[in-house]
């Protein structure tokens, strides 16, 4: 191994000072890349209620999030198999622009279909922007030290997360919902002034590499039969119509396919022999209740809190502070424990036990809770999800080889963004479904005339209700809530017990004998 292929704590102190100086530099335009994927997520949250209820499609609003999630899901492997073949700067900034078309095209929607559909465009473009960020940081930084680094990423969550809803509201109370996709136009032109200008990556010779679009496009038909199947059955079609039966069948024939796929291709999008490790397995299923339950709680908060509580777009995002605050300071300390102690599996244990308390409290909501209550209830599902968050991408990136750096950071967030498919897929069936028989068995035909064959109204057509139509929506609301965070809080469980079964493996850099896997190593990566 040459010096320049050395990871940083092996390097001799004259050359990693300059080192890590120029990775400190590199990482601010990666957190700038991330902060435009994480701002465009907490912005359009507190935003959903009013582009739902303008654009007329009141029983659409989970389908904005599922668009924008299932395209993120779809391309995410591919972008990280792009990255490991051709290199990841080009690969990145890629992303970047198509991310911004999405953006400008979403801010530009005249109907509910035209911004599901360009949601879609958008997601495309996201699936390369957090794994581009991971995988390049996994370049450069072995994981004993990322923990540092950490407190860095957890800075950029705390700007989106307390500063996305606050901005979100603003935007949507003062300029209109459209400058919530807008708002992602002059931070995508930094990110991309800035990656262009200091990340200065090894070409890569791609060879007679060939990407897997077989297996990419048998996921990507898995991934949307199921979370049609979750979105659908029940509410639209009954679970044993012949089209819930058919997307069942489609989804596990294209599932068995791609798995099948996998064992052949050249170049699998999703490599098995990366789940040969325990570890990684179990944090991949972490990673995907976590993202299940996270994206559940981020949708329909803010629907509750403008609904039930009464709060205007900008004041639903500072009612989210509690939990935003909770989960950097968490996500912060995490890090940096990580670092000095070399141990980390006490944190997912924690973190597990946390979001099922926090999710159990938020199901007891009702439409006399507090804003301060639930203000607490949300601190302590912060705090859990604050222990995981950064924690489960560190565990797997150590559970791979350096080859599979790009592959394994993007099946990290690969699983996550499938979690949070089917949550808000499942929890939207589960919510609207509530609502409707809340509604018809509290007002009767009055109830179902209220809501017009949806589930979900915007703030002006609540204000617009008679007083016993309110009440009744009110607590057809809270039931719905009670009923997704209920569920959500059974899922959680499942996550606290594969916890337990994390092996606390050595970070790699953690110490002087120990070595990278040379196999497959990446070329040199010299920063600016």
């Amino acid at each position: 191994m040459t010096q320049t292929e050395a990871p940083l704590s092996k390097q001799p102190p004259a050359a990693a000072a300059p080192r890590e100086r120029s990775v400190r530099v590199v990482m601010a335009g990666l957190l700038i890349a991330m902060l435009l994927a994480m701002l465009d997520n907490m912005i359009v949250g507190t935003a959903m209620p009013t582009i739902v209820g303008e654009l007329g499609g009141l029983n659409h609003l989970s389908w904005v999030v599922t668009a924008y999630t299932l395209a993120t899901a779809a391309s995410t492997p591919i972008w990280g198999k792009l990255g490991d073949l051709y290199g990841r700067k080009g690969i990145f900034l890629t992303s970047i622009v198509l991310f911004l078309i999405g953006s400008a095209l979403s801010g530009m929607s005249q109907s509910m279909d035209q911004l599901i559909a360009f949601r879609a465009v958008q997601g495309l473009g996201a699936g390369g922007l957090m794994v581009g960020v991971m995988a390049i940081m996994g370049d450069l930084i072995p994981p004993r030290e990322r923990g540092k680094y950490q407190g860095m990423i957890a800075g950029v969550m705390a700007v989106a997360m307390i500063g996305g809803p606050l901005v979100g509201g603003s935007i949507t109370d003062n300029w209109g919902w459209r400058w919530s996709f807008y708002i992602n136009l002059p931070i995508g032109a930094v990110a991309l002034a800035v990656v262009t200008v200091v990340l200065h990556l090894p070409k890569r010779k791609p060879g007679a590499a060939r990407i897997d679009y077989l297996g990419a496009s048998l996921l990507t038909v898995a991934i949307t039969s199921l979370v049609l199947l979750t979105t659908w059955g029940g509410t639209q079609y009954a679970w044993g119509s012949g089209q819930i039966l058919g997307l069942l069948v489609l989804g596990v024939v294209t599932l068995a396919g791609f798995l099948y796929t996998e064992t052949r291709a050249a170049e699998p999008v999703l490599p098995l022999r990366i789940f040969r490790s325990r570890n990684f397995t179990l944090i991949s299923v972490i990673g995907f209740l976590v993202g299940f339950t996270m994206f559940g709680a981020m949708t329909f908060l803010p629907l509750y809190q403008q609904t039930v509580q009464g709060a205007s777009a900008t004041n639903s995002g500072l009612l989210l502070l509690p939990m935003l605050l909770a989960m950097m300071a968490v996500s912060m300390v995490a890090g940096r424990l990580t670092t000095s102690t070399g141990r980390y599996k006490v944190f997912p244990i924690v973190g597990g036990v946390l979001i099922t308390i926090g999710l159990y409290l938020l199901s007891t909501m009702g439409v006399d809770t507090s804003r301060t209550v639930s203000g607490v209830y949300m601190a302590v599902l912060g705090a859990g999800m604050g222990c995981i968050m950064q924690i489960t991408m560190l565990v797997a990136q150590n559970s791979v080889d350096m080859r599979d750096m790009g592959v394994g950071s993007s099946s990290a967030t690969l699983f996550r963004t499938i979690g949070g498919s089917f949550g808000v897929s499942l929890f939207g069936a589960l919510f609207s479904h509530r609502v409707q028989d809340v509604m018809a068995s509290r007002l009767g035909g009055k109830g179902a005339a209220a809501l017009g064959g949806g589930a979900q109204l915007d703030p002006k057509a609540v204000a617009r209700l008679s007083a016993t139509v309110k009440d009744g929506y009110f607590h057809a609301v809270s039931a719905g809530t009670h009923q997704v965070f209920l569920w959500g809080t059974v899922v959680s469980v499942i996550g606290f017990v594969a916890a337990l079964f994390v092996v606390e493996t050595p970070l790699r850099g953690a110490g002087p004998k120990e070595e990278v896997p040379a196999d497959g190593a990446p070329e040199p990566v010299d920063a600016v």
